[in-house]
Formats: C-alpha cells, structure tokens, sequence
C-alpha cells in the first residue's frame, strides 16, 4: 500500500524577513489628527511606580513572629501528614494479614523482666 502524502503547494510555505527598526518613525499625518511616534526611552524597569505611602512604620518584630508561627504551622501539618500516611500504611499492612487468614498479624509488645 502506498502512503499518502497531503498535497502541499509552495505558497503555504513561506518565509518572512523582518527587519529590525534602527530609525524612530516619523510622524504621520492620518485623517484629521497625528500619530506620534513611541516613547525613545523605555520606562525603568523597576517597582517604583507601584509603591504607596505606608499609613504606618513596618512592624519588623511582628512579620517576624509571624513567619515564625507560619513556619511551625506548616513543620506541624508536615509532620501530622507523614504520621497520618504511616498510621494508615500500618493498619493496611494489618488488615491483608487477617483477610488472608493469618493469625499472627499484631505485633504484641513485652515488657522486660
């Protein structure tokens, strides 16, 4: 069996120059206004023009204590997790042995005389 190729003509496949602009545009007259060329010199690139007058002096000690208490928070959870995933590993592990009929599934702990 032959394969069977898409028909392709040689005017889908074309490729397009773009020349950078070295020279600001002039100013062109549309209509009845002006077009004015872009800015020449870009903005800064910086934050500046976001920032606002704060009502109130940043409290250092108090972001700081919360970042302490929102560390602890997520170490808790972390920790909460891994036991909650062993715990239920654990008595899966536990629940196979006794489906399949096995009777020493517990482990029974003793204490040392």
């Amino acid at each position: 069996m032959k394969s069977q190729r898409p028909i392709t003509s040689d005017e889908e496949h074309r490729v397009l120059q773009f020349r950078p602009r070295t020279t600001p545009s002039p100013v062109v007259p549309r209509g009845g206004g002006v077009v004015q060329p872009l800015h020449a010199a870009p903005e800064p690139l910086d934050l500046s023009r976001y920032e606002q007058p704060r009502e109130e002096a940043d409290d250092f000690r108090h972001r700081m204590l919360a970042n302490i208490a929102a560390l602890a928070f997520t170490i808790a959870l972390t920790a909460i997790g891994i036991w909650l995933a062993v715990s239920i590993a654990d008595l899966r592990r536990t629940q196979d042995c006794v489906l399949m009929g096995r009777r020493d599934c517990v482990k029974i702990t003793t204490p040392h005389i």
